[in-house]
């Protein structure tokens, strides 16, 4: 579990978060969602320590990550996967020494134990014989599942996602959606997912946190969202007359009426 109390963030005279306070659960797909601006890419890398917080604190798990040192910070971003928006993979190792890389850098297991938890992780993400391609043999939603098997490689508490379906057809999109969030249950890890994508609000938003101009303006689950009398998240999330439609049909569907 990851809570924040009333933190802020400040860049020169703009005032990018302004007193904000959630709770990210375990075992839970928590996603921060807003439209550009809004200041959820900036939450996330204050999340991970990236940049420090004005005001407020940061806890992991019942220890404020706020008041760490250096050293114990250092030791828990150990517990930390990253999945970045474009993969980040390296594009002269080949996909098992992309997802060998953490243990390299972390563990001293041997490497006979290192290759075995690469190829576990990789047939978790359905990639059994791809040890020996490169990237750029891989489709687009290839290497995000290489990007995943890479975060989860080290068995981590956390796992922090950035726009993971970015630049995926719908179909493959659904398919990343379904295993983050089949993973973050399987470890029981504390998911948050920055995401523009309103098929993954809809499909996996266990825990919501809408921000407006800084702001936590809503927060709540998928099915709350249907109900939500919130304007300007309405404006957000039903932007286009096909989801506005989507809406009224799942409103219709919750009450348990026939369409």
């Amino acid at each position: 579990m990851i809570e924040f109390k009333n933190i802020s963030k400040q860049f020169d005279e703009k005032q990018v978060l302004q007193d904000v306070s959630h709770i990210m659960y375990s075992g839970k797909t928590n996603l921060i969602i807003g439209t550009s601006g809004s200041g959820k890419t900036v939450l996330q890398k204050c999340l991970v320590g990236l940049y420090e917080v004005d005001a407020g604190e940061i806890i992991y798990d019942g220890l404020s990550f706020t008041k760490m040192n250096d050293e114990e910070k250092k030791m828990l971003r150990q517990q930390i996967g990253m999945l970045f928006q474009g993969s980040a993979l390296f594009d002269s190792m080949t996909v098992e020494g992309n997802v060998k890389f953490p243990l390299d850098m972390f563990t001293k297991d041997k490497e006979s134990e290192k290759i075995k938890k690469v190829n576990e992780v990789l047939e978790r993400v359905n990639l059994v014989g791809t040890n020996n391609k490169l990237p750029s043999q891989l489709s687009g939603g290839m290497k995000k599942r290489v990007g995943i098997a890479r975060a989860i490689v080290l068995n981590p508490k956390f796992l922090f996602c950035d726009e993971p379906n970015s630049g995926l057809d719908p179909q493959t999109s659904m398919l990343i959606d379904k295993l983050i969030h089949d993973v973050t249950i399987e470890f029981n890890m504390t998911t948050i997912i920055n995401t523009h994508d309103m098929n993954s609000v809809m499909e996996i938003g266990n825990n919501i946190i809408y921000l407006k101009d800084g702001k936590k303006e809503w927060s709540g689950n998928s099915k709350d969202i249907i109900f939500s009398e919130n304007k300007n998240l309405n404006d957000f999330i039903f932007a286009s007359e096909f989801l506005q439609d989507a809406k009224e049909m799942r409103m219709l569907e919750a009450k348990g009426k026939k369409i």
